[in-house]
């Protein structure tokens, strides 16, 4: 039986940051490059800062939860040891 994954990902354009999780990163990539997201669509040439492979939906929500529970972005790259902006 196949055991779905979920990436945890962090995405950059220009000064706008984005985290949100996906199954399929290309794909998702892909969709906020060509404003087929919401909240990203405004903004372009959108790249991976960061990604991380989680074992299921409720871990992936919940690290999701925990990243953007912060109120800087600065603090939340320093803490995974991401080149800030």
């Amino acid at each position: 039986m196949y055991k779905k994954q979920y990436y945890l990902y962090i995405i950059k354009s220009n000064k706008n940051y984005y985290i949100g999780i996906t199954e399929n990163l290309n794909k998702r990539l892909d969709q906020h490059n060509n404003g087929k997201s919401k909240w990203t669509k405004r903004y372009n040439n959108w790249f991976i800062i960061y990604s991380e492979l989680c074992p299921n939906l409720t871990s992936a929500l919940r690290r999701e939860r925990y990243l953007k529970s912060f109120k800087s972005i600065k603090y939340t790259l320093k803490l995974l040891n991401v080149i800030g902006p």
